[in-house]
């Protein structure tokens, strides 16, 4: 059945419809989540693929309040105007449609009444449920990966960021081929290589899709390498790197431009960051670290993006340190922490296993004095845990001579600073000090030509220094 146009834009193309979305398409926000009983049954029993996304199926602490005002602001972030946001309380997911007939029918006079060209389901539908939705609504459906992957697509701006939304776009797209067309069932004669005698049209354009995905994949690979260079190159100089994490629209881009004096792209929208940026930045005690900032995180994150974007997370999984941006002001900022934790614990990365992480509890303009006074007291828990807390504002500059130190105190954990004298003969061996540590003061004598070098290096490279300048010393 085909579906009516949207306003403003041609009609979508059933191949690449998430795409197609028009900005400014009448758009309704429908929050289906499952009662807290529901919940707990369909935890407790296998439900094949029908079964809903992770986070409605554990004991979600957001509200649904919440959850379907952060739908809406997926959905405002590439302009669509919504019409309406309501929420379904489910006691089950209907294999065929994922909410009830009831429900089905209701809403289908108001998306007729109001003129709706869209739907944005908060959550994850089977290509069927999408298809029986689009068919009974006589409008357009996605689902929250849908909606993802279409904000991913439009921040993209480099090759790389480009690349990795197609991958996970075509990913998410193969499933769905049987969605919206109408020919799959025919066969056609093969000729070459491309197809066997009998190739249906869907397994001609699946294979299409694949051979397009391996091209991508064997291009995203020389990024990896490229990459991987780039770390190679920064360990030869030692500089530690500090990487910026955090739910989507915490404030990461507006501290990234605080410390580094960039100007990169900083709204109070979602995902307004895409890719990542690297500055180098001096510190006010004499540390250079570079500083990197990275993609926001989102609660249900589609594992195909975490997948297709391992490139850009090398370099959270690589750093020395780990700023995890909170907007300590939201009403959710705890359970935003939890699903920040959750996808860093998925890369291996926690306090426990070694890494390094100061929580910067950012946007503290927004927070009423009473609210000082009881975040105060969270403190001292977090210290204990080493997640080191610090009360900044991106906004106004409070705080930020804190994070400061406590990136410096961080540092200066794993590092050790020496007194060398180093005789005329071996200027390659200062020239290796500038490599491979930090110089803090250089003097040289006239007479007798001998350099007087004060280094910081890592402590893995302490051996190193010995060896080659037995007669330094630690101070």
């Amino acid at each position: 059945m085909e579906l009516p146009e949207p306003p403003s834009r041609r009609k979508a193309t059933s191949q690449e419809p998430e795409k197609e979305i028009a900005s400014g398409t009448n758009t309704l926000v429908v929050g289906p989540y499952l009662s807290r009983s529901a919940k707990r049954y369909q935890s407790s029993i296998k439900t094949g693929g029908n079964s809903p996304l992770k986070g409605d199926v554990d004991e979600n602490s957001r509200p649904p309040e919440s959850r379907l005002e952060e739908a809406s602001g997926l959905a405002a972030a590439i302009d669509l105007t919504i019409i309406s946001s309501q929420l379904v309380t489910l006691q089950a997911i209907r294999p065929s449609t994922y909410i009830g007939k009831g429900k089905l029918e209701e809403f289908g006079e108001f998306i007729q009444e109001h003129e709706i060209g869209l739907i944005v389901m908060d959550c994850a539908l089977s290509p069927i449920q999408q298809r029986n939705l689009e068919r009974a609504w006589k409008a357009k459906v996605i689902d929250r990966t849908g909606l993802i992957l279409e904000i991913f697509g439009r921040r993209a701006r480099t090759k790389e960021g480009t690349l990795q939304v197609e991958l996970a776009h075509l990913n998410y797209q193969k499933g769905r081929l049987v969605r919206a067309w109408t020919h799959l069932e025919r066969q056609r004669g093969g000729f070459g290589f491309l197809g066997g005698p009998g190739e249906t049209q869907m397994e001609a354009d699946r294979r299409m899709i694949q051979e397009r995905m391996n091209r991508i994949e064997r291009d995203l690979e020389t990024v990896v390498k490229t990459r991987t260079l780039h770390r190679t190159k920064r360990k030869r100089v030692p500089y530690p790197v500090v990487a910026l994490v955090g739910y989507t629209n915490a404030g990461k881009s507006t501290l990234f431009n605080r410390l580094t004096k960039a100007d990169v792209l900083a709204e109070d929208m979602l995902f307004a960051t895409l890719d990542p940026t690297t500055r180098a930045v001096k510190l006010p005690h004499g540390n250079q670290v570079i500083l990197s900032d990275t993609v926001g995180f989102i609660s249900d994150l589609p594992t195909t993006l975490v997948a297709a974007f391992r490139a850009t997370l090398e370099d959270v999984v690589e750093a020395n340190i780990l700023l995890h941006v909170r907007d300590i002001s939201h009403i959710e900022s705890e359970a935003q922490a939890e699903d920040v934790e959750s996808v860093l614990a998925e890369l291996g990365i926690t306090g426990e296993s070694g890494h390094k992480i100061i929580e910067v509890w950012n946007k503290a303009d927004l927070l009423s004095e009473s609210d000082r006074v009881l975040f105060s007291g969270k403190f001292i828990d977090r210290r204990i845990k080493k997640h080191i807390p610090v009360l900044t504002s991106a906004l106004t500059g409070e705080g930020l001579d804190e994070l400061y130190d406590a990136i410096e105190g961080l540092i200066s954990e794993n590092r050790q600073v020496f007194s060398i004298e180093v005789s005329p003969e071996k200027g390659w061996d200062i020239a290796w000090l500038y490599e491979n540590s930090e110089v803090l003061d250089r003097r040289n004598n006239p007479e007798t030509g001998i350099t007087y070098l004060v280094v910081r290096a890592p402590k893995e490279k302490a051996d190193h220094i010995l060896k080659l300048f037995p007669q330094a010393s630690l101070r």
